[in-house]
């Protein structure tokens, strides 16, 4: 095999052949992201224009629902620019781009869910002390360490990915996921799989298993509580939080617990559009439809309520 390593284009993968399944591939993807768009960026003006939702909280879910948006814009505009213009190919620095922001987006989503159950641990747990703890600096610190625990993954794995010399420009899979990319290497990559596996565990599992141990926590605490209002209370305010968790494991799990064999299979393309649409779709929907004080402040917003403020948020 030829030695590819500066070429110029990479080829993505077609959903189909067919002109008529392409065009409904792109009206899907088409939907998929304007509901997607739409949500997070309702959730975002809601909790910077409603000045009752600058807590702790909210903050983070803003910045929740930017990962979001990020997310779907790396990845599904291009893939429906594929579907309705029949052309492939992704240019080299466009492929670089497209592992680096998704890397970034997707190591911050788990940093952001992570910091999101200890912020509830601290406000059941210990609700008297929660604005000494949960105050404006370290929150904006927790938030930044999110960000830069994203950058630092995108770095690694995108150095990891781009090191190596290819011999094969197709890529198995509708946008440029790492592992199909790592398979068009015409070298030894073991060392670059390992690292980069080791990498996607520490960050996904160890963010998992504070998020468990968090809430094994949070709801010894509920069930001590004497009033069932008060623990249904506590138990709604983590509810959307754990639904969204629990949507992110799930599909995660769907794409990567499957054999090697089958990962550029239908199931594998199935998979990723999976985890990488569903999540940052529902997400907003999630949070919104259990959250009274969302619904309120989105009313508002939908009536264009003066009263709202237009500063960004500052924590209480």
């Amino acid at each position: 095999m030829s030695n590819l390593s500066s070429t110029a284009t990479f080829l993505l993968l077609e959903f189909s052949e067919v002109r008529e399944l392409q065009i409904l591939h792109f009206l899907m993807f088409l939907v998929v992201y304007l509901i997607t768009v739409t949500g997070n960026l309702l959730i975002f003006f809601v909790i910077v224009l409603d000045h009752h939702l600058h807590t702790p909280m909210y903050f983070f879910l803003m910045h929740l629902a930017m990962v979001d948006l990020g997310t779907v814009s790396v990845i599904v505009p291009k893939s429906m620019a594929v579907s309705l213009t029949n052309n492939r190919s992704i240019a080299y620095f466009g492929c670089v781009a497209q592992i680096f922001l998704y890397c970034l987006f997707a190591a911050t989503d788990m940093a952001l869910l992570t910091i999101m159950a200890h912020d509830r641990h601290v406000a059941i747990c210990n609700p008297f002390q929660y604005e000494r703890i949960m105050h404006q600096k370290a929150c904006l610190k927790m938030v930044a360490f999110g960000w830069v625990a994203g950058v630092l993954n995108a770095v690694l794995n995108t150095c990891g990915t781009f090191t190596i010399n290819f011999c094969s420009n197709n890529v198995h899979q509708f946008f440029c996921e790492i592992p199909q990319v790592l398979k068009l290497s015409c070298s030894d990559i073991y060392l670059i799989e390992v690292g980069v596996s080791l990498l996607a565990l520490n960050i996904g599992v160890g963010g998992f298993i504070f998020i468990i141990i968090t809430y094994v926590k949070i709801f010894t605490v509920v069930l001590r509580i004497p009033s069932v209002h008060g623990q249904k209370k506590a138990i709604s305010t983590c509810l959307p939080h754990l639904t969204v968790v629990s949507l992110l494991i799930f599909t995660a799990v769907f794409a990567y617990a499957r054999p090697p064999t089958d990962a550029s299979s239908d199931l594998g393309i199935a998979s990723a559009v999976l985890y990488t649409t569903i999540p940052p779709m529902l997400n907003p929907f999630i949070y919104s439809m259990r959250n009274n004080e969302i619904k309120t402040a989105l009313w508002k917003l939908l009536h264009f309520d003066r009263s709202s403020k237009t500063s960004f948020p500052r924590l209480k």
